[in-house]
């Protein structure tokens, strides 16, 4: 796995493991932005609440994020105001702005030091430029600082631009090592399994009046059945030395739309998403490197990673009760490609719920809603893409044989009668791998870019030799002796 520029730039304090059990009023699962900033309210709360983070924390989506402080969430008010309608839109947009705000303050009064920079976030289309103007009056109609405008800062004409004023950028490690700080968290302590108030972990059990699940998508498959309502997906950075200086972050509308943002003298150019487990063919870091020549000849990368992003099925993220039979469990996931302002909306929501029992966001954000036709729709699909991950496993032969594999390359493969995942490095060595998913039996895809096995059906993720990457899968895929 590639490093980003927030990995190579924050050392973070290491924690001891969990050693046995404890009882605490609260246990948040997962060390990421939404999992820290949860227990930090709670604790402000006076609520005894500890952290339980598999690897370090920070380690997952947060340390692999470009970091845009934001309510700009792409093409989203015009769809809200129609779907839900605009009292929910007002709200959804009121969260988000409330959380630019609140970095803002957290920072200052704090004193953080994450390099946090108050900025304009643009939305840009180089084709049809009506999406960018209705969202743009969709906005405004919910009281967002919104305006267009031709006029960017980008290496090329765009049709039309959309420009939020008062958002902002920052350090997402050097922000989270601060306020993990006073914490009572507990890395290399992965949990294996919930039981009512009961979190069992590798490390020993913790007994808590409430359990949050904040670990980027639940692993748990009943109740609440979130691997039918959300899918994965990955998309690629680059960070750049000698490309242009920027003041604000642009995002791309356009189907093939490219992500810019400033970090110093670096640029961070973005883009190439694709659905986890759907990127046989590679090329992403290519496209996105041709990109880079195309505007800045002189550029130089410095750092390429990759981040992944649970998408729910109407767009919201949900965050709420986890489910209607589990009242003493929270979830906080789907935060779609904006998990800045998500995670920090998540650590109010779910705090209000804990401490007070309900929240002025709750019906927006709330994991048990359901709006067809949309979310049917898409529910559908969802199902459509599970059967299609199990028929490639049961019926898809192999593509290719181990000696014709090519060094540095993986596929599926025949291997002494079995279908079996193989990478050849490029010494020859070959690595195999079942291309079962531990989750629930889908078969793994190559992604030649990360060199991973990708689960395309919820977005599970195994480094060449089997070791899990990325949930919700909670265990290694096999190997064969």
């Amino acid at each position: 796995m590639q490093e980003s520029i927030w990995n190579r730039t924050a050392s973070l304090r290491p924690r001891e493991p969990l050693s046995g059990d404890r009882k605490v009023d609260a246990a948040v699962i997962g060390g990421g932005l939404a999992g820290i900033l949860t227990a930090h309210f709670l604790r402000a709360a006076g609520l005894e609440t500890v952290v339980l983070e598999a690897a370090r924390a920070g380690s997952g989506q947060t340390g692999r994020t470009t970091a845009k402080i934001t309510a700009q969430h792409g093409l989203i008010y015009e769809r809200l105001i129609d779907q839900l309608g605009r009292e929910k839109a007002v709200l959804y947009a009121q969260a988000n702005q409330w959380a630019v705000a609140e970095y803002r303050r957290m920072v200052r009064e704090g004193g953080i030091d994450c390099d946090f920079t108050d900025c304009p976030a643009y939305l840009y289309a180089t084709g049809d430029p009506w999406p960018i103007h209705r969202e743009a009056e969709a906005a405004h109609s919910l009281g967002i600082d919104a305006a267009c405008t031709a006029d960017t800062e980008l290496p090329f004409p765009v049709a039309a631009a959309l420009r939020f004023g008062n958002q902002a950028r920052f350090h997402p490690l050097r922000f989270l090592d601060a306020v993990a700080e006073p914490l009572e968290l507990y890395e290399q302590t992965r949990v294996r399994d919930v039981e009512g108030n009961r979190v069992i972990t590798d490390r020993g059990t913790v007994t808590a009046e409430h359990v949050v699940f904040a670990c980027h998508y639940p692993f748990r498959n009943v109740p609440g059945y979130y691997f039918l309502r959300m899918h994965q997906e990955r998309s690629y950075v680059l960070a750049l030395e000698n490309a242009a200086g920027l003041e604000g972050m642009y995002f791309g509308t356009d189907g093939d739309g490219l992500s810019f943002r400033p970090q110093g003298d670096l640029l961070l150019l973005g883009g190439g998403g694709h659905r986890t487990g759907e990127n046989s063919a590679g090329g992403q870091y290519q496209k996105l490197r041709q990109a880079a020549r195309s505007f800045w000849p002189e550029s130089r990368e410095m750092a390429a990673w990759s981040a992944q992003d649970g998408m729910p099925l109407d767009g919201v993220p949900y965050i709420g009760r986890f489910s209607a039979t589990t009242p003493n469990w929270y979830v906080a996931t789907g935060f779609q490609k904006w998990g800045m302002t998500s995670s920090m909306v998540a650590a109010r929501l779910l705090t209000d719920l804990i401490t007070t029992g309900a929240s002025p966001w709750e019906e927006v954000f709330t994991p048990q809603r359901f709006q067809p036709p949309a979310a049917g729709k898409a529910l559908l699909q969802e199902s459509a893409q599970a059967a299609k991950g199990l028929g490639r496993r049961l019926f898809t032969p192999p593509r290719a044989e181990v000696e014709a594999l090519p060094r540095g390359h993986g596929g599926v493969v025949e291997y002494r009668g079995e279908k079996l995942g193989v990478y050849k490095d490029d010494g020859g060595e070959g690595f195999c791998v079942s291309v079962r998913c531990p989750h629930l039996g889908c078969q793994l895809e190559w992604n030649p870019d990360e060199k991973s096995w990708d689960c395309p059906c919820h977005g599970s993720r195994f480094d060449y030799r089997g070791r899990l990457l990325d949930g919700p899968a909670q265990r290694d895929a096999d190997v064969p002796e």
